[in-house]
């Protein structure tokens, strides 16, 4: 995960998380909302080490942080800089990425976009 998406980790609460995923997923893009849904559901298992749950901690504050290198408002690329920095977390917890977190973040995404 790039350096300065660790500072986003305090950032993250689960109901803005949804917020910004009911509210902007379909702007944000099919890859975008999967990424992030993947590194939500990851945090659900209890097998989840701290060092892995702070890194997703970081992406998704950084998701929904208002305030990051690329604003989500500016059209056809505020959200390249969210996709990189949730591509980066997935790679660090990629062996934490199952076939149920596949599937629950698949089923899930129908209801944004």
């Amino acid at each position: 995960m790039p350096g300065e998406a660790a500072a986003y980790a305090d950032t993250f609460q689960e109901q803005r998380f949804w917020h910004k995923i009911t509210r902007y997923g379909r702007r944000a893009g099919r890859e975008v909302t999967r990424r992030a849904l993947q590194l939500y559901f990851v945090l659900q298992r209890p097998d989840v080490p701290v060092w892995a749950k702070t890194t997703i901690f970081g992406a998704l504050g950084y998701f929904i942080s208002p305030l990051d290198a690329i604003p989500d408002l500016i059209p056809a690329g505020g959200y390249v800089d969210d996709a990189s920095v949730l591509g980066a977390a997935l790679i660090a917890v990629s062996v934490y990425i199952d076939d149920d977190v596949k599937a629950r973040a698949e089923q899930a995404m129908p209801k944004w976009l």
